[in-house]
């Protein structure tokens, strides 16, 4: 008699932002609930689950995010992109107040037409 299949873990990444500039880039504002670019070099399919405990520049907490790959930018990418996966923040209170807090560091600049990691 087999086992039923096991659900694989969501994969934990970390992601510590020290400057403006660098959330700037990896925030995704585009995603209903908000995003976040963590780069890395494993590889993901659209879809995995994975949890992110994410550092924001002048703040000393750590934000734990459940959320799921919703982008992928693969190695050598046109650009010259950074490799890794855009995080899509699930819809609850948790990430709600976590898009709040890094678009008021964010401020004036949310409004940039500087290039991110994504779009």
């Amino acid at each position: 008699m087999s086992s039923p299949p096991s659900t694989p873990r969501p994969s934990v990444m970390q992601l510590n932002i020290k400057e403006k500039a660098a959330l700037y880039a990896a925030y995704i504002p585009f995603f209903e609930q908000g995003g976040i670019f963590v780069p890395t070099a494993r590889e993901y399919r659209l879809g995995d689950d994975v949890y992110v405990l994410l550092t924001l520049p002048d703040d000393p907490k750590r934000y734990p995010i459940a959320g799921r790959v919703a982008w992928i930018t693969p190695a050598r990418a046109a650009g010259n992109r950074t490799q890794g996966v855009g995080i899509q923040f699930p819809k609850d209170e948790q990430s709600s107040q976590l898009r709040h807090r890094i678009e008021e560091i964010l401020g004036s600049s949310l409004a940039s037409d500087r290039a991110t990691q994504t779009i």
